[in-house]
């Protein structure tokens, strides 16, 4: 079995290099996902064992262990289209569905998230939006930071820290972790 190790993201290589290559088709759920065995649209099962948090998306390429390609496309998936008649309307849903964390594609004139009865339920209780359950692919938005579900300190725990202090101005030393520090205006989490 072939084991993929490496993932390049909205990379563009010669057409030559992926027109036969084999297909990984993934739902959502798959997709984000580091490490599965997966069947290509070849019928080859392939070990995948990437960095945690990794999410794959459309036309990413992964990179199997003997150096070949493989295509990752999005799987349609039933998925619910959410649509309204006024933009405040459909800023009223997305703002109901952030404060629950719902994982979101947002398109123009509509949102798009994962099937959940529980969901329909309460948009349909906003009024005035429009709640269709369909088969599509699903690519949510990666969020503010980009970056997959994180706990704890891992390797960019810093940076993702110093990053959410400064777009929040607010900065708490009760971590758990006791050090001496300054603060300076050119310092990331300082706070006039």
């Amino acid at each position: 079995m072939r084991i993929i190790t490496k993932i390049l993201h909205n990379t563009r290589v010669a057409q030559a290099l992926t027109r036969h290559a084999p297909k990984a088709i993934l739902p959502f759920a798959m997709r984000r996902r580091s490490r599965q065995k997966i069947t290509l649209d070849t019928g080859e099962e392939v070990g995948l064992v990437l960095d945690r948090g990794t999410v794959m998306h459309k036309g990413d390429l992964l990179v199997a262990d003997d150096g070949t390609f493989i295509v990752v496309q999005a799987a349609e998936e039933l998925i619910l289209r959410v649509t309204a008649k006024t933009p405040t309307q459909l800023t009223r849903a997305a703002y109901h569905l952030g404060n629950r964390h719902v994982l979101l594609e947002v398109g123009p004139g509509y949102l798009q998230l994962e099937h959940d009865p529980v969901l329909i339920d309460m948009l349909q209780r906003l009024g005035e939006i429009s709640v269709q359950t369909i088969q599509h692919p699903f690519e949510p938005d990666a969020g503010a930071y980009g970056g997959g579900h994180k706990h704890g300190h891992d390797a960019t725990f810093g940076d993702d820290y110093a990053l959410a202090q400064a777009a929040y101005a607010v900065h708490e030393h009760d971590t758990g972790h006791h050090h001496e520090h300054t603060h300076t205006p050119d310092q990331p989490r300082y706070k006039p």
